[in-house]
């Protein structure tokens, strides 16, 4: 007997410290919808699970329908008082007036929400956005892709009730004009990361508010916006920390222009897919001032030729992993190997197809 129940209180300790130890590492690891699903193998592990905050930081719904029904169940819950991230995108079901509710009725979960992406959550309008920013002060990262309801005035709301913005993704809204962007310019000076994609109302005025006040934009995207002119592009050389751009579609972007960027000289990525003015002349400047590219891709710019290309291999050979230059009649075909020996470590030949 004394045996056994020294197996007993070994087991229990065993079970205590060792199993809990490795659920502690594992479950860090896991995917949310797994870790939940552990809380019902028994009573023991539920209770293990929910006495550590760190592993619920975070409310994965993407893709999930009901989510406006099922965020509102999480953040019911005490284990989700602490919750940094919420990820709504592209799930179903979820609307303002679950927004609106979440600030009624959970008006304190959100007090330490840092990241919340709201990607094709389309039922969503300017009166959601005001519901939820509203009690998420520290909130730092905020995505709204591919969303046509809101309007300048979800931009008013943010910069009134989250003063900590650095990441702010507002592609595919296209009821976001120079006026929105005037906003984010004045309240946002700190701004890391801006995508406005396919934003059309946007014009270089805008633009300009933006590259003058934000000068810490290390991320920027303009993608599918032909729009802007040499006005804006040359400003973008304001930008000391841009590491990031993205300019496909850009149909008035000048050599001229393209040598203003240049000055970015910290620059790692740059798409300049289908800016079809540009020449030998302005690759060759960013070649010779952005020796750190390890993205470029010249995909369909007929105007430029193998000098261009030479010239990124004197300079960027050791930093480019990609590079396309397929559209581009005026460079000569190469084989993967003939590439290679110019630029020895590519690993992407082709961005686009």
């Amino acid at each position: 007997m004394e045996s056994k129940k020294v197996m007993e209180e070994e087991e229990e300790m065993w079970r205590r410290e060792i199993v809990t130890s490795v659920m502690r590492i594992v479950s860090t690891r896991l995917p949310q919808r797994d870790l939940i699903s552990l809380l019902l193998v028994s009573p023991w592990l539920y209770r293990t699970l929910v006495s550590y905050p760190s592993i619920w930081l975070n409310i994965d719904l993407r893709e999930r329908t009901n989510a406006g029904d099922r965020l509102l169940a999480a953040l019911s819950l005490p284990r989700y008082r602490q919750v940094k991230h919420i990820n709504l995108e592209f799930s179903q079901g979820v609307e303002d007036s679950h927004l609106q509710l979440v600030k009624s009725q959970c008006h304190d979960a959100l007090s330490s929400l840092e990241c919340l992406n709201l990607n094709g959550c389309q039922k969503i309008s300017d009166s959601g956005i005001e519901a939820i920013t509203s009690i998420c002060p520290k909130l730092k990262v905020i995505s709204i892709y591919w969303n046509v309801r809101v309007t300048d005035d979800c931009i008013r709301h943010l910069v009134k009730n989250c003063r900590n913005i650095i990441d702010l993704n507002l592609s595919g809204c296209k009821s976001i004009t120079d006026k929105g962007m005037q906003l984010v310019a004045e309240s946002y000076q700190d701004l890391e990361s801006l995508n406005i994609t396919r934003c059309v109302k946007i014009t270089d005025d805008g633009l300009l508010h933006v590259l003058h006040k934000c000068s810490s934009l290390q991320t920027l995207n303009l993608y599918a916006l032909s729009g802007f002119t040499d006005k804006a592009y040359k400003k973008i050389s304001l930008l000391a920390e841009l590491r990031f751009l993205d300019l496909c579609g850009a149909q008035n972007l000048s050599d001229e222009g393209l040598g203003h960027i240049a000055k970015c000289n910290k620059l790692e990525s740059l798409n300049l897919t289908w800016c079809v003015r540009i020449t030998d002349a302005g690759v060759i400047t960013i070649a010779n001032s952005c020796t750190s590219l390890e993205f470029l891709s010249l995909f369909g710019i007929v105007g430029v030729t193998d000098r261009c290309l030479e010239a990124l291999s004197h300079t960027c050979s050791a930093t480019l992993t990609t590079l396309d230059v397929n559209g581009c009649i005026g460079i000569k075909r190469r084989s993967r190997e003939e590439l290679l020996q110019m630029f020895p470590r590519l690993i992407c030949f082709k961005v686009h197809s």
